[in-house]
């Protein structure tokens, strides 16, 4: 595989593993804390889909850097690439938001 798709791969299932991952394991600090934990479970989910994508590219001012540069300087090959890789991070961030709703609905 190119650079490209690797990179943009590699976003998706970063992404995917942040809200998977924090979830599930602030659901277990829920039980922790005698509060429901499908109900934290989907709280969570929500608030870290922003969070995932910024984790997934790597920090939000080297893209915003490299967008900034590349409509400024005409380079509109590095623009599209990071807007690839912001679209695929929020694919993965949305994916595990959907799985774990799937999951919140059929348990409760």
């Amino acid at each position: 595989m190119n650079k490209l798709l690797n990179t943009m791969v590699y976003n998706f299932f970063i992404a995917l593993g942040v809200i998977l991952g924090g979830a599930l394991l602030g659901c277990t600090a829920a039980i922790l804390c005698g509060e429901k934990p499908v109900k934290m479970m989907l709280i969570f989910s929500e608030q870290l889909k922003l969070w995932a994508i910024i984790v997934a590219l790597g920090g939000t001012f080297s893209s915003f850097e490299i967008l900034d540069l590349g409509i400024l300087k005409g380079e509109f090959k590095a623009v599209v690439k990071q807007i690839l890789y912001i679209l695929s991070a929020f694919a993965g961030a949305h994916m595990g938001y959907v799985i774990l709703h799937a999951l919140g609905e059929y348990k409760s």
